[in-house]
C-alpha cells in the first residue's frame, strides 16, 4: 500500500450486530478501535461466545500500535482477551472501561502481560502518525467516548455508540462543541453508529424512565424486582435513589451485577445511599414492602439470576403473589422465546409483570435516533461517510440519510461490510481489497478452545471423543419423566465401557429428580442442566469431552 494512503479496515461489526472492531492503517502503522464479541445463534451448538477473526492483525503484528476502546459494552470489549492472546499491544480506554476489561483479562490469566493506559474525555495520545483525541458522548453506559483521529491526510471521527442525551443523570453532557469545532476545521471521514437509524425523532433521555420507576415504587405494596443490564449505571443510580427515598433496602443478584456495581462504586460512578444495601440472604426475612431487588438476566439466559428466580431455583429469592417484576431493558432480537418463557413462569406465580413499550417508559435506548444522527452529520460535515454498527439495511439507510442532507463538502458515502476496505489518498476515496475476516467460536470461555471453523471443530470433536445422546421423555402435562433416560453414544466408549453409560443414566436421572416440575417442562433449562452435569461426570471419569446433545421428547 502506498505510504500516502489511509486504509479503513472493518474487522467486525459492519453488516452484523456485535463483534465491533475497526482498524485504521497508514503506511506501516495500524491502530485498532474496539475488539468486541457477540453471543452465538442457537444453531452454534456448544459455542459460548463468538469473536472476530483477528488474522489480519496477527499477520501485521509489527505494525499494530495500540487498541483504543470507546466504551465497556461486551460487543466492544468482549474480544479483548482473545486479541491480547495473539498480540501484545497497549490498550487505551477510560477508567471504567479498563476496569471491566481488567476483570476479563484476570479470568484468562492475561492481566500480567496487559499494558492498560487510562485516558479521559479531552485527553490526546499519539500512536505513530495518529493523534487521537477522546470526546465525551452520552450512551447507556458511563464513560463512553468518541474518537477524533488526526492523520496525515485529515481527521477521522469515530463516534462509537452514542445518543445525544440533553439531560444525562450524571450531568456529563455530550461534547457537541468539540465535534462542531472539528467540523469547522474540516473532517476527512466520519464513521457513525447506525443502530437506531430506522427510528424517527429523538431517543428519550435516561431521565425519562424515572417517572415510571417512581410510580412503581409508589404503588407496589410487596417486593419490587427490577431487571436491567448490569452496565446501565445510570439506571441503577435512579433505582438506588428511589429506594432510599421510599424506604426500601436494595439487594443485587447475579455475578455480573455484583461485579459491575462494585467497579462503578469504587470509581465514584455509582453512589449508594447509606444503609440501603441488603445482603441477598436477607431478602426473604425483610417485610416485602421494604425490599427492592436488582437482578441480572434480562435476556432470559438459562442460568442467570432472573431465570433461576422465575422457576424457584434461586437460593435467596422466591416469588410470591403480588410481587412486581420489571424488565427494564430491550429485547435483543433472537432472545424473544427465552424472555417470554421466563415471563410465563413468573406470571404463573401471580406476580405483576411490567415490560414493553409504555408511556412513561420503563426503558430507553442508548443509541441515537434519526434526528440525532442528522445532527452529528450536520455538525461534522465530513468529506466521506461510512456508517458503522448495524446490519446492512441500517448501514444503507444511514448512508442514504447522509446523501439526502446534501450538506456542502460531502463527496461520497460507502456502505462497507466486514472485510471490505476503504482507501483514501490525495485523489479521493475508493473501495480497496478485501481482507481475511470471519468468526471465531469460543467454547467454555477458554482460550484453549478457540476454533476458527465450527464444522472443523465439530468434526475433530466427534473424531476424538465421539458424542453422547441422552434421551429423556417428559410428560407435557405433569413435567415428569416417563421411564428411565436412555443414553446413546458413538465413538466414545466401547462395550467394556457400558458401566460408564449406566452411571451416566443415573446422573441424568438425578438431574431430573432434583429439578422442579417447571424446569422439567422447560426444554432450554433442562437441556443445559443435563449437558453440564453429564459433562462434569464424563470428564471426571474418562478425562474426555464427548459432544453432549440432550434430546427431550415431550409426550
Amino acid at each position: 500500500m502506498p505510504d500516502q494512503t489511509l486504509q479503513v479496515i472493518p474487522i467486525g461489526g459492519l453488516g452484523e450486530f456485535g463483534m465491533n472492531s475497526m482498524a485504521l492503517r497508514y503506511g506501516d502503522d495500524i491502530i485498532v478501535i474496539d475488539a468486541g464479541m457477540m453471543f452465538p445463534e442457537s444453531e452454534l451448538l456448544g459455542v459460548d461466545i463468538v469473536t472476530p477473526d483477528f488474522t489480519y492483525l496477527e499477520q501485521h503484528a509489527g505494525m499494530v500500535r495500540g487498541l483504543i476502546l470507546t466504551h465497556g459494552h461486551e460487543d466492544h470489549i468482549g474480544g479483548v482477551p482473545f486479541l491480547l492472546s495473539q498480540l501484545n499491544l497497549p490498550i487505551y480506554g477510560t477508567a471504567f472501561t479498563l476496569a471491566l476489561v481488567e476483570r476479563r483479562l484476570e479470568e484468562h490469566e492475561l492481566i500480567d502481560q496487559a499494558s492498560l493506559n487510562t485516558v479521559k474525555a479531552g485527553d490526546r495520545i499519539v500512536l505513530g502518525p495518529f493523534q487521537i483525541e477522546f470526546i465525551r458522548v452520552t450512551h447507556s453506559i458511563v464513560s463512553s467516548v468518541a474518537l477524533a483521529i488526526t492523520t496525515p491526510l485529515g481527521v477521522v471521527i469515530h463516534t462509537g455508540d452514542f445518543k445525544v442525551d440533553p439531560t444525562p443523570t450524571d450531568n456529563e453532557l455530550f461534547d457537541l462543541h468539540t465535534l462542531a469545532d472539528y467540523g469547522k476545521r474540516g473532517v476527512l471521514l466520519l464513521m457513525s453508529d447506525s443502530t437506531n437509524v430506522d427510528r424517527p425523532g429523538y431517543t428519550e433521555s435516561e431521565r425519562a424512565v424515572r417517572p415510571r420507576l417512581e410510580e412503581l415504587f409508589t404503588r407496589s405494596d410487596r417486593r419490587l424486582i427490577i431487571s436491567c443490564f448490569s452496565s446501565s449505571i445510570h439506571r441503577l443510580q435512579q433505582i438506588l435513589d428511589l429506594a432510599d427515598e421510599y424506604g426500601r433496602k436494595v439487594a443485587f443478584l447475579g455475578r455480573s451485577m455484583l461485579n459491575v456495581t462494585e467497579i462503578a462504586h469504587s470509581l465514584g460512578l455509582l453512589s449508594i445511599p447509606d444503609s440501603t444495601l441488603l445482603r441477598p440472604q436477607d431478602i426473604m426475612q425483610m417485610p416485602p414492602d421494604k425490599v427492592a431487588v436488582i437482578a441480572s438476566g434480562t435476556q432470559g439466559e438459562p442460568m442467570s439470576a432472573l431465570s433461576r428466580v422465575a422457576v424457584d431455583n434461586h437460593r435467596h429469592l422466591y416469588l410470591q403473589a403480588g410481587d412486581t417484576v420489571v424488565f427494564s431493558a430491550r429485547i435483543i432480537p433472537g432472545n424473544e422465546k427465552a424472555i417470554y418463557r421466563t415471563m410465563n413462569h413468573m406470571a404463573r406465580r401471580g406476580v405483576e409483570l411490567v415490560y414493553g413499550t409504555m408511556k412513561p417508559p420503563v426503558h430507553v435506548s442508548g443509541h441515537a435516533s434519526e434526528e440525532e444522527l442528522k445532527l452529528v452529520l450536520n455538525l461534522v460535515r465530513p468529506r466521506f461517510f461510512v456508517p458503522i454498527h448495524g446490519e446492512y439495511r441500517q448501514l444503507s439507510r444511514h448512508a442514504a440519510l447522509a446523501q439526502h442532507l446534501r450538506f456542502a463538502g460531502l463527496e461520497d458515502t460507502f456502505v462497507l461490510e466486514t472485510g471490505e476496505t476503504l482507501e483514501i489518498d490525495g485523489r479521493g476515496a475508493r473501495r480497496g481489497d478485501r481482507i481475511t475476516v470471519g468468526r471465531v467460536c469460543i467454547d467454555s470461555g477458554s482460550l484453549d478452545d478457540v476454533v476458527e471453523d465450527l464444522v472443523i471443530r465439530d468434526r475433530q470433536h466427534l473424531s476424538e471423543d465421539g458424542f453422547v445422546l441422552p434421551i429423556i421423555a417428559i410428560n407435557k402435562h405433569t413435567g415428569k419423566s416417563e421411564g428411565l433416560p436412555e443414553i446413546v453414544s458413538r465413538g466414545f466408549v466401547s462395550g467394556e465401557g457400558a458401566g460408564i453409560l449406566q452411571e451416566a443414566r443415573a446422573v441424568v436421572g438425578r438431574t431430573l429428580e432434583t429439578s422442579s416440575p417447571e424446569e422439567r417442562g422447560d426444554w432450554g433449562v433442562m437441556k443445559e442442566k443435563i449437558r453440564m452435569d453429564l459433562k462434569r461426570f464424563l470428564n471426571k471419569q474418562t478425562q474426555r469431552r464427548p459432544l453432549i446433545m440432550p434430546v427431550i421428547l415431550e409426550i
